[in-house]
C-alpha cells in the first residue's frame, strides 16, 4: 500500500483525553471505507521555551509541529484534536487540494454568534489550527528548532499558533471548510464537531447541546464491544470523566426531550456532590504555568531600571 492510500492522522491529546481520542477513532472509520492509521499523540516529549509565557497552553500544543518528522517527511497527514466526532467520510477532508500550498487550515468560523452565547464559550471564536491538512514531504519542521525561535525571541506563542508565522502567506491554504471543524455546532452540514469548550465537553459536562451525539457514539462502541464498561470506569474513577457518565450512555437517550434538562441537572448535582472537578489536571498546570509566567514577569521587570529625573526622582 502506498503512503497515498492509506490516510494518516495524527491526534493531539494529553493522558486525560486518551478515551475521548479512542471514540474519535471509532467514529472516524465507522464512516469511512478507507484505510486508516491514527497515531494519538498522548503528551509526546517537547522542549519547552524558556520564557514560560510562551509554554504549551496544553500538553500537546506544539504536537502538531512534530508530525512531518514521525511521518518520515513523507506523503500527506491530518492533523486532529482529541475533543472531536467525525459524522462524515474522512476522504473528504483528506483529498482537499494544497493548491501549492504545504498546509491547510480552516477557512472560517460561522454562527459565531450562535456558539459564543453558549454556557461556556469564550466572547470570540478565533480561526484555528485544530484541524490541518499538512504535505509532509515539503515541511522541514523540526520541533527543536520552533522552540529555539521562540527562546531567540524570533515570535511569541500567539504568532507561532494563531498565524502559524513559521510559514509564508503562499505556503498556507484556507481551504477546510467550517464543516470540517464545526465549533460547538452542529446541523446536517457538519462533517466534524469540535467540542472546543473545555468545561463543556459532553464527558465532563451534563449540558452540551450536541453531547448526545457523543454519548451514541460511546455506547455503539460498548454494544459492539470496541469499548469496555470496565475502561470508561476506570476514566471516571482517575478523575478524567464524570461519575455521571456511564449513567447518560445507558438512559439518556430513552430520556423524553422535554425531561432531559431535568435528568441533566439532576446528573450534574451527582457530579457535584461526588466531589468531581472538572479537568483539574489540566487546570492544575494551567495554575502553574501562569503562576511561572508571572514570576517570570516580575523578575524581568526588576532588571529594567526605572528612568529618573536628575534629582533621583521617577518620572
Amino acid at each position: 500500500m502506498s503512503s497515498d492510500d492509506l490516510i494518516r492522522i495524527y491526534v493531539g491529546a494529553d493522558r486525560s483525553q486518551s478515551l475521548a481520542v479512542a471514540v474519535l477513532d471509532h467514529s472516524i472509520r465507522r464512516h469511512t471505507t478507507a484505510q486508516v492509521e491514527l497515531v494519538p499523540m498522548i503528551d509526546l516529549p517537547v522542549p519547552q521555551p524558556r520564557d514560560p509565557r510562551n509554554a504549551q497552553r496544553t500538553g500537546f500544543s506544539f504536537s502538531r509541529f512534530c508530525i512531518p518528522k514521525l511521518a518520515g517527511y513523507r506523503g500527506k497527514a491530518i492533523y486532529m484534536d482529541a475533543d472531536m466526532l467525525v459524522m462524515r467520510d474522512i476522504r473528504n477532508l483528506w483529498n482537499i487540494p494544497f493548491d501549492g500550498a504545504k498546509v491547510i487550515v480552516q477557512k472560517e468560523v460561522k454562527f459565531e454568534d450562535t456558539t459564543i452565547a453558549k454556557a461556556g464559550a469564550p466572547p470570540s471564536r478565533k480561526k484555528q489550527c485544530a484541524v490541518m491538512l499538512l504535505d509532509c514531504s515539503r515541511l522541514d519542521w523540526a520541533v527543536e528548532d520552533i522552540v529555539a525561535s521562540l527562546d531567540h525571541g524570533e515570535y511569541d506563542y500567539d504568532e507561532l499558533m494563531s498565524t502559524l508565522c513559521i510559514l509564508h502567506d503562499a505556503e498556507v491554504n484556507y481551504g477546510v471548510p467550517f464543516e470540517w471543524n464545526s465549533l460547538e455546532y452542529c446541523d446536517a452540514d457538519t462533517s466534524l464537531i469540535h467540542y472546543t469548550d473545555m468545561g463543556t465537553q459532553p464527558w465532563v459536562y451534563t449540558s452540551n447541546k450536541f453531547g448526545q451525539l457523543w454519548l451514541d457514539e460511546v455506547r455503539l462502541m460498548l454494544k459492539n464491544r470496541k469499548l469496555t464498561v470496565d475502561a470508561v470506569q476506570e476514566e471516571i474513577d482517575l478523575g478524567y470523566f464524570r461519575p455521571s457518565l456511564l449513567r447518560d450512555v445507558r438512559y439518556r437517550h430513552r430520556i423524553p426531550q422535554r425531561l432531559r434538562a431535568l435528568w441533566d441537572q439532576k446528573n450534574a448535582t451527582r457530579d457535584a456532590l461526588s466531589g468531581y472537578v472538572k479537568h483539574r489536571s489540566v487546570y492544575d498546570a494551567k495554575r502553574a504555568r501562569q503562576a511561572a509566567a508571572t514570576s517570570y514577569q516580575n523578575a524581568f521587570d526588576t532588571k529594567i531600571p526605572s528612568p529618573t529625573t536628575d534629582e533621583g526622582e521617577i518620572t
